[in-house]
């Protein structure tokens, strides 16, 4: 993305501070599974942002379990499928996928047809999966755009990790320096190491050398940053990568760095909690800064 940040609507400064996406879809547990435990209700979606007048239109909003294709339309203010966008980090179209107790996660760029229609295949556990359609349709703002799955089966809810500085995934040891805080702006170092050796050669993921989406528990408030970066000197490829984030509220928040190492894209997860309070929620429902 053009900005170190993207998030719903607005756009302003350096910096991060979560919105509440656009949304639609009804928040109900499972297709056919038995009476849900609380964490299998999707978050009741916010209504569409003022003046934006665009919708995310899942086709098939109840798939089946395991690999299946998702279909949806960005649906623009005349109601018709937006088939022109303006490509940022060499996508037209990050779509985030996450279950709603937080223990799924896919960062994934759908195919677009020329009738508008985007289709990308997911992994689908049976539960509530909500859907992030980051995106710019020609001649609009940056949105975030949501609607909600319900995947059929027996659900088994899950508990998000316990906060912990240090992840593991592929190999990989990934280290989070920095505590996010409410209503202040906070620098976030993720450190990545290898078999004790720092990775000094990590390869551009989407333009940049990492990724971190931020997910709040409970009502998914999402947040898609990027590097801070001196616009003079050249990014090292490692072993560190820090961000800028402001968090609107305490809560429990799970942060998704996507890296690119060894020709594979690798996905570390953290659990922060978040103390404070923000000046007020409303900020984060209608602007961000950078």
């Amino acid at each position: 993305m053009r900005t170190p940040v993207r998030l719903a609507v607005v756009a302003a400064g350096l910096g991060a501070v979560f919105t509440a996406a656009v949304g639609v879809g009804a928040a109900v547990g499972p297709v056919g599974a038995p009476e849900a435990h609380p964490a299998a209700a999707a978050p009741t979606p916010e209504p569409a942002a003022t003046g934006t007048g665009y919708l995310l239109d899942v086709l098939d909003e109840r798939p089946a379990a395991g690999t299946t294709t998702v279909a949806f339309r960005v649906l623009g203010p005349d109601g018709t499928p937006v088939t022109g966008y303006t490509a940022d980090h060499g996508e037209d179209l990050h779509l985030v996928a996450v279950r709603a107790d937080l223990s799924g996660y896919q960062h994934v760029h759908p195919d677009l047809a020329p009738d508008g229609t985007w289709r990308v295949p997911l992994t689908l556990t049976p539960g509530s999966w909500h859907l992030v359609a980051d995106t710019t349709p020609a001649g609009a703002e940056d949105l975030a755009l949501t609607a909600d799955l319900q995947v059929a089966g027996s659900y088994d809810p899950q508990s998000v990790p316990e906060p912990a500085p240090v992840t593991e995934v592929d190999g990989y040891t990934v280290v989070l320096t920095g505590e996010p805080a409410a209503g202040a702006e906070s620098e976030l170092t993720l450190s990545i190491s290898r078999d004790g050796r720092p990775v000094l050669d990590l390869q551009p993921y989407l333009g940049a050398y990492g990724h971190l989406v931020v997910l709040r528990e409970g009502d998914l408030e999402y947040l898609h940053v990027h590097p801070v970066e001196d616009p003079h000197v050249a990014p090292a490829a490692g072993p560190h990568v820090a961000f800028a984030a402001t968090a609107p509220s305490a809560g429990t928040y799970r942060l998704f760095l996507d890296f690119r190492h060894g020709d594979a894209v690798h996905i570390a997860g953290f659990t922060v909690e978040v103390t404070g309070t923000a000046a007020s929620d409303a900020t984060a429902g209608h602007g961000h800064g950078g």
